[in-house]
């Protein structure tokens, strides 16, 4: 994927943090029991702009990472909770399970990387799942999207789920809605989270069936035909964009790509075809700012799923491994429990 230019990064900046005063400014969705606006006030204060810096580096040299980490926080978030479940490697761990084998590995051990800073800023207080949900914040309002406050406070987890169901590239709109609806989600803020698709990129697999053996009539001839060039068998493993328009950038036009039967997977182009999300497209590509406030509130509700709080799971001192496994953070967890007593 190419790289942005120093300018256009600049603007992409300066673009977030006029929407971030909007976005802070704005009422504060609920909260879950445990989390808080002001969590690590006094035991990380510079926890967010650790995160942030590290994030910003690392996109000027690789802006598909952003895409990569807010993916791996979509996994993580709708498997068992967000949790850092997906971060915890193993023979049988969730990173192995089909639908996970694509995330990008740069990501997940840029996870750890940003985990490691943090603990040497302020000791081990924040998880692996708070640093993932600032990571997959912080993609967003770096790579052109909305700035939004997280509530932190999430605990990590001390195992992964043994079956990984997530939404499927091959479903239609009304698998796609039952899907998120389990999870608590209406069609408007289902549409919105689909729009995290307007980064990133897409196996060849995951959109082939509309290509071969008979072509989706869903799809736009000339895209299509583009498509069977980066793809020429249905098992081809050759990668391509989700947004032709802006693919390096966090915007609406991948709601312009579906009115323009450009969509990538089933479940994005059905979007547009079913007549009960079909208006929340329309609105979406017509009017940015209200997908941003849109996926920003969505983004705030998905990343407080089936947490863990208080003395729930643990912090782990490596996110890919809980700390059980790990002799040296036994030992810590061992000193802190001790000290805590004596306090």
């Amino acid at each position: 994927m190419a790289t942005a230019s120093a300018s256009s990064f600049i603007s992409l900046l300066l673009i977030s943090s006029l929407l971030l005063a909007s976005f802070t400014e704005a009422q504060k969705p609920p909260v879950a029991k445990g989390l808080s606006w002001t969590f690590y006030d006094q035991s990380c204060p510079k926890l967010e702009s650790i995160v942030r810096k590290q994030i910003q580096n690392a996109l000027k040299k690789d802006i598909g990472l952003a895409a990569g980490l807010i993916r791996i926080h979509f996994h993580d978030c709708f498997v068992q909770g967000c949790d850092g479940s997906v971060l915890l490697e193993g023979s049988t761990s969730e990173q192995n399970a089909r639908p996970n084998l694509s995330l990008r590995k740069e990501a997940l051990k840029f996870v750890d990387d940003l985990r490691a800073r943090v603990h040497k800023e302020c000791g081990r207080v924040v998880s692996c799942a708070d640093i993932l949900a600032l990571a997959a914040r912080d993609s967003v309002a770096l790579s052109g999207g909305p700035n939004y406050d997280l509530p932190l406070g999430r605990r990590d987890s001390k195992t992964f789920a043994t079956v990984v169901n997530l939404p499927s590239p091959f479903s239609n709109t009304t698998v796609i809605l039952n899907d998120f609806r389990e999870k608590t989600f209406n069609a408007r803020e289902t549409v919105a989270l689909s729009g995290g698709h307007t980064v990133g990129l897409a196996h060849c697999p995951a959109f082939t069936n509309r290509l071969y053996p008979k072509q989706d009539p869903t799809l736009d001839k000339t895209f299509a035909n583009n498509l069977k060039k980066t793809c020429p068998t249905s098992d081809s493993n050759n990668t391509t964009v989700f947004d032709i328009r802006s693919p390096n950038v966090f915007d609406n036009k991948y709601y312009v790509d579906l009115m323009n039967r450009q969509g990538l997977l089933t479940s994005d182009q059905d979007l547009y075809t079913d007549k009960r999300t079909r208006s929340i497209v329309t609105s979406f590509a017509v009017d940015q700012s209200l997908f941003f406030q849109e996926f920003a509130n969505s983004m705030i509700k998905m990343s407080q799923l089936s947490v863990l709080t208080g003395k729930q799971g643990e912090i782990r001192a490596k996110c890919s491994v809980k700390n059980s496994n790990n002799l040296a953070s036994v030992v810590e967890d061992v000193v802190e429990e001790a000290w805590s007593g004596i306090i």
